[in-house]
């Protein structure tokens, strides 16, 4: 109760509402059919109920001590706590670019300044050794994949996430992440998380390992399956992992090197960034054909509790205004709320303490993988990547569109699709 009334005095009266009535409603209807104000008010107040139960109480150092994440059934027997640096790295990468607009009096303003605080305070409790909510950094191998996600969040907000930490928590992320080079990553997407570090150290001007973005970036396109696809490792996996590491990270960390200037190894970095983009476009509109008429899309692959950062690559190229031609506006805009709205209208999906819950469409305990955790589940915050965006945006003010999906079904015209050579 006392989170509710935190979120309507900084949404203001009835907004919590678009989570519930308004969204169920509109998936009834097919989805889709709301306007770019509605639909950017369903995402904050979703943001808001991802993000309010990590960040409030991490920024008092309580995290731990008021939660214990749900585990999966078939869980591995890792140490547990890994599940907290998966919640803060996860949800704190995907609402990075929320968190770096700037501030204003709206109600989603005064939102945004009160999880930025916290999300600075959540910063310097995380490595803080005298904290209860120190995070579990020199064990097991697992903090390697979430530090990628912490260090990605200052990068997508370095002004509003990097420069304001006080000089001891810099220098202690620093430290933690050097320290994660102890773990060797296997040849699988793992190495783009490994890189993800160095690219962070790179942009702040820190020692860093040109090499571990060199394999990183070398292997990854060697594995390229083509048609948008990358494999995971030498054998190709139908999963959605091209979304959920590949396609997003692999840009970011070559963007660092084309920011900072960096060579290396002969490694072309704008030409590697350009052709990646162009790879990442391809894959956004096989991403956008997934959504049928009713915003469901294909549970394929692990980790299907990851839900809708599925549609990561779409956010990032909304945000980064690189969507093609091929895919207008109002068009992902559509098809992705409508998939949010299909997911989410379950109430289960979080728990009665309003913390994530391990699922796909609801709380489905069974379809956590051995790695799975309640943590785990909030890299579904890269979904809100696109509220990056400001609300003057196009991307929130043009019409919605009818996607691919919902013409076809309904008998209208839409696009025959080719494959790419690139």
């Amino acid at each position: 109760m006392e989170r509710r009334n935190f979120l309507a005095s900084a949404l203001g009266a009835g907004t919590l509402a678009t989570i519930s009535t308004p969204a169920r409603a509109a998936t009834r209807r097919g989805a889709g059919a709301s306007d770019g104000s509605a639909d950017r008010r369903y995402m904050v107040d979703l943001l808001a109920k991802m993000a309010s139960p990590i960040l409030a109480p991490m920024a008092q150092g309580r995290l731990q001590a008021t939660w214990q994440p749900e585990l999966s059934q078939t869980w591995d027997g890792r140490n547990p706590k890994v599940g907290y640096l998966e919640a803060f790295g996860r949800l704190i990468s995907g609402i990075a670019p929320w968190l770096a607009l700037p501030d204003d009096a709206s109600p989603e303003g005064r939102l945004r300044a009160t999880l930025r605080q916290q999300a600075l305070a959540s910063y310097a409790h995380s490595v803080d050794p005298g904290s209860p909510d120190y995070l579990l950094w020199r064990s097991e191998g697992q903090p390697l994949v979430d530090s990628a996600y912490f260090t990605n969040a200052l990068i997508r907000a370095p002004k509003q996430l990097w420069e304001p930490l006080d000089t001891a928590t810099k220098r202690r992320v620093i430290a933690e992440i050097k320290g994660l080079r102890r773990v060797s990553p296997p040849y699988t997407n793992w190495l783009l998380f490994a890189a993800m570090n160095e690219a962070f150290l790179l942009s702040i001007g820190e020692e860093w390992d040109p090499m571990r973005i060199d394999l990183a970036v070398r292997k990854i396109n060697e594995w390229y399956a083509g048609d948008g696809w990358y494999a995971d490792g030498p054998r190709f996996h139908f999963d959605h992992y091209g979304s959920y590491v590949i396609h997003p990270m692999l840009v970011e960390i070559l963007e660092v090197l084309v920011a900072t200037g960096a060579r290396f190894n002969n490694l072309r970095a704008q030409e590697l960034l350009d052709q990646a983009y162009r790879r990442m476009q391809r894959y956004g509109e096989h991403l956008e054909r997934l959504v049928g008429p009713d915003g469901g899309y294909a549970p394929i692959g692990r980790s299907l509790t990851y839900r809708t950062a599925v549609f990561q690559p779409l956010g990032l190229l909304a945000w980064r205004k690189r969507l093609p031609k091929s895919l207008p506006t109002g068009q992902v805009r559509a098809a992705t709320l409508a998939a949010q709205r299909a997911i989410f209208n379950n109430p289960s999906n979080f728990d009665k303490n309003g913390y994530l819950t391990i699922g796909f469409a609801g709380h489905q305990p069974s379809l956590g993988d051995i790695y799975s955790n309640a943590g785990s589940m909030y890299i579904v915050s890269e979904s809100l990547i696109a509220l990056g965006l400001s609300p003057a945006d196009d991307y929130w003010t043009v019409p919605a569109l009818h996607w691919t999906a919902k013409k076809a079904f309904a008998g209208e015209k839409f696009p025959k699709d080719y494959y790419v050579d690139y």
